[in-house]
């Protein structure tokens, strides 16, 4: 199927009602905006990492992709783009992040954006990205009468600053059902609680960030879920971050099956097979 690469994403086209959305697995950074980093930041150590490689089976499941290729210290594809919070009254991180997971400083003294760089940074780096998966969610239903989007994001097991205690390995969101059909959030959660060999949880603590919030839609036909993944399951959790294939190999089914699981409910639903 067609792939289409350009400066800001990366997108395949798959014949499947699956979309796959990454929007912090990227890791460039805007011209000039390296030098105005803090030391810690440098090192973007907030990055999803390794995510795409993670989901290398996606072709077997003929799904579409679109992967960010910028780094979330440029914009965050997964926040509102008013600015608003997602999680009022909790820890979080902006539109354009100026602190770290951990709470340290992302730039020098006297470096962070203002306004019209973060507007000009939305013009250049969000809307592009946003404007393809519209683009290709619109598409997908029109072939298949629904959309499942699915929207991969992975995380630090250890972020006090953001959760207490350790992070369960699998964490699904569908902001508290609100995203997706409830059919196909109970086949998913399901088919991921399966694998007992990892702790999961339904709208824990991320229950699903800004792409999983705008575009669920599913009086129009279009599911979105999101998966949290403890990194510490197919990656080490430090410089350099190393991606971890035996570990990798272990976790691959759980989200193929929780995957398909949410695919076959959407089928059986729209078939008439499940009400």
């Amino acid at each position: 199927m067609q792939t289409d690469t350009t400066d800001i994403f990366a997108l395949h086209r798959g014949a499947s009602p699956l979309i796959v959305s990454m929007p912090h697995s990227g890791t460039a950074l805007s011209p000039g905006l390296e030098s105005r980093l803090s030391e810690a930041a440098r090192g973007l150590p907030d990055t999803d990492w390794h995510v795409p490689r993670l989901y290398d089976f996606l072709g077997d499941l003929d799904a579409s992709i679109v992967r960010a290729n910028y780094s979330r210290y440029v914009i965050d594809l997964n926040r509102d783009p008013t600015g608003a919070s997602l999680y009022p009254g909790q820890a979080t991180t902006e539109l354009v992040p100026t602190v770290l997971f951990d709470g340290t400083p992302i730039y020098k003294d006297g470096e962070a954006p203002g306004e019209d760089e973060i507007e000009q940074r939305r013009t250049e780096y969000y809307d592009p990205y946003h404007r393809a998966l519209t683009e290709l969610i619109v598409e997908t239903r029109m072939a298949h009468g629904y959309v499942v989007l699915w929207d991969a994001h992975s995380i630090a097991s250890e972020v006090p600053r953001l959760f207490e205690g350790t992070l369960p390995d699998l964490n699904l969101g569908t902001n508290g059902g609100e995203s997706c059909d409830r059919t196909i959030e109970r086949w998913a959660v399901k088919a991921m609680m399966d694998h007992e060999d990892y702790a999961s949880i339904v709208n824990g603590r991320f229950k699903g960030g800004w792409i999983t919030r705008a575009y669920g839609r599913p009086g129009l036909n279009v599911h979105a879920l999101q998966m949290e993944l403890a990194q510490v399951n197919y990656m080490r959790e430090a410089p350099p971050w190393g991606f971890d294939e035996d570990k990798a190999d272990a976790l691959r089914p759980a989200l193929k099956d929780t995957m398909t699981a949410a695919l076959k409910a959407a089928a059986m639903l729209y078939s008439g097979e499940v009400k």
